[in-house]
């Protein structure tokens, strides 16, 4: 189904006065991200709508069938993703098509001819969770060019062996990275590196951390955590003694960043893996 905007306004009521069904039906077509204007998904019951704006309802399932990953969030100018463990943000040396960037923009060109992303910021290969992609150049460099300003907080949720030694606290320090590209702390000539964390819930074996970071170091949670004595549950390379999930178990929960087009506060969130929180039980 398509429809035309004759007057401007709010999404849902729109829908409401086109679609068929009860307004828990609506809000379901939105969810499943099966509502598009001009040709990009949108979820937001509140997305204000222009004369002239194309409205379009796909049949269900559709949306799920194109895309290859969970869709978080997406308008004209980012595509927010759930981006899965073992899968690189980008293309490296051994990997150039099985990567986030490549499904992204495919998925991207399915939905809107011609259309491309771009990268905005990495998550690590086997880290999940909440990634962001622009939709033109324009959006990448305002991202890019602003990131720490604009990002309010990147939030992650760890499982870890043992337990730390406090309920919660901050670890500071300079991290270098080796010639066998592991990350570790150093008395002086490293990178600053804040990490904040606080624990949620604790079992036997793991614990479960929330964890904020205010610098982005490479594998910056991962030595932290491990030089803590708590490394992160699959984490061979930083001293972990199982993998109980069969991954790294360390998730991008949370991005909330200022639209640097609007000035508009916007968070994006990913609910805890399957897994996580049974293993600390």
């Amino acid at each position: 189904m398509q429809f035309t905007v004759e007057r401007g306004g709010p999404l849902l009521p729109f829908l409401l006065e086109h679609v068929k069904g009860s307004r828990n039906h609506v809000k379901s077509l939105l969810a499943r991200g099966q509502v598009q204007v001009d040709g990009a998904a949108v979820r937001r019951h509140d997305h204000p709508l222009a004369p002239g704006q194309r409205v379009s309802v796909l049949a269900q399932g559709a949306e799920a069938r194109r895309a290859p990953f969970p869709v978080l969030y997406e308008d004209g100018r980012i595509l927010v993703i759930d981006k899965p463990s073992g899968l690189l943000s980008m293309a490296s040396d051994r990997e150039k098509v099985r990567t986030a960037y490549r499904m992204a923009g495919e998925y991207v060109r399915r939905t809107r001819p011609g259309g491309r992303v771009f990268i905005v910021h990495r998550l690590d290969r086997d880290t999940s969770g909440v990634l962001l992609f622009a939709k033109d150049e324009e959006t990448k460099r305002a991202y890019q060019e602003h990131w720490d300003a604009l990002v309010r907080r990147r939030g992650y949720l760890a499982v870890v062996e043992g337990r730390p030694p406090r309920e919660e606290d901050t670890i500071r320090t300079l991290l270098r990275e080796n010639a066998a590209h592991k990350v570790y702390s150093v008395r002086s000539g490293g990178k600053e590196a804040v990490t904040h964390y606080r624990t949620i819930q604790a079992g036997r074996e793991y614990t479960l951390l929330e964890v904020d970071i205010d610098t982005g170091r490479k594998n910056q949670i991962r030595a932290h955590l491990s030089e803590l004595g708590c490394p992160v549950a699959g984490d061979r390379d930083y001293g972990a003694a199982a993998s109980p999930l069969g991954r790294l178990c360390l998730h991008a929960h949370e991005l909330a960043l200022t639209d640097p087009f609007t000035g508009e506060e916007r968070t994006f969130r990913s609910g805890a893996p399957r897994g996580f929180r049974a293993l600390v039980c």
